[in-house]
């Protein structure tokens, strides 16, 4: 039984699973087995299913070649060599059988041993004419035409990448650090706030922004500045070393602790029940 006959056959199974995932999940900017890494999964799982059923069932028709008679085994022979595959297999070689050697046998005879007429075999005169299309497409594409090196494309690639991240990250709310956040005005994040301050800030801060073992939070003093970016740091990294308030990095995602900022500024200008006398420096944003 020839092997590259159950070959073909697996590869052609594979090339119709290929492109049958690309027609039902893929997209035109993402393959399907990029956009879903389950589809690899099955992919390979249904490659390896064919191969081994093409062991089994090669296994099984040995057997059965093995139990027939000589003039049954020329049929069956003839059978494998007439279905699709074998023609395939049989186009793609473009070599005479072993019964017609005798017309392709050249003179040069060394010790015995005859050397054959044989043609090469059309899989590989196509592939050397691929080989010569490209190698005149790319000397045109970089010599000719002055297309980018692929240094070029590297740093091109590159600085698309930035620009992709730098965009990404203005939308990915826990991505945000002192140099991009941004002060809050929506509702849900402003009430969202208010419950992280209520359930963490209220017992120095007071409900109202007073300030009791903290520093009052209503008035324009700031000990370590005002404003969204400074206010941030401040819940980040804490207050003073030694004393003040505690780092909260480590307890609130950055998108929280935008949130609880933003709160926290809206109570500038607001009046107290009992304001704690001021602290720090009058804060004004440059």
């Amino acid at each position: 039984m020839k092997l590259l006959i159950p070959f073909l056959r697996v590869l052609f199974f594979a090339i119709i699973a290929f492109f049958l995932f690309e027609v039902i999940a893929g997209t035109d900017d993402q393959f399907s087995f990029e956009k879903y890494p389950m589809v690899q999964t099955i992919f390979w799982g249904l490659v390896i299913l064919a191969i081994f059923i093409e062991v089994v069932v090669g296994a099984l028709k040995t057997r059965v070649f093995n139990s027939l008679n000589e003039k049954a085994q020329e049929r069956f022979e003839a059978y494998e060599d007439d279905s699709y595959f074998g023609k395939l297999y049989t186009k793609m070689l473009d070599s005479k059988p072993i019964e017609q050697e005798e017309e392709i046998v050249l003179d040069h005879n060394y010790d015995g041993i005859k050397e054959l007429d044989n043609t090469l075999p059309p899989w590989w005169v196509y592939l050397f004419y691929a080989s010569i299309f490209f190698a005149v497409f790319y000397l045109a594409k970089y010599e000719i035409f002055d297309g980018d090196s692929t240094t070029v494309e590297y740093e091109k690639e590159v600085a698309q990448a930035e620009i992709d991240i730098a965009e990404w990250k203005k939308t990915a709310k826990d991505l945000i650090d002192a140099s991009s956040v941004e002060l809050l005005t929506e509702a849900s994040d402003l009430e969202a706030g208010k419950q992280i301050f209520t359930t963490n800030c209220v017992v120095c801060h007071k409900a109202d922004g007073g300030g009791s073992i903290g520093p009052n939070l209503t008035d324009e003093n700031w000990i370590l500045g005002g404003g969204i970016k400074n206010v941030f740091t401040t819940i980040i990294e804490g207050g003073r070393p030694g004393k003040g308030m505690v780092p909260w990095k480590n307890d609130l995602k950055p998108s929280e602790i935008a949130q609880v900022a933003s709160y926290v500024l809206g109570f500038q200008g607001t009046t107290p029940a009992a304001p704690k006398v001021a602290e720090g420096d009058v804060w004004v944003e440059e």
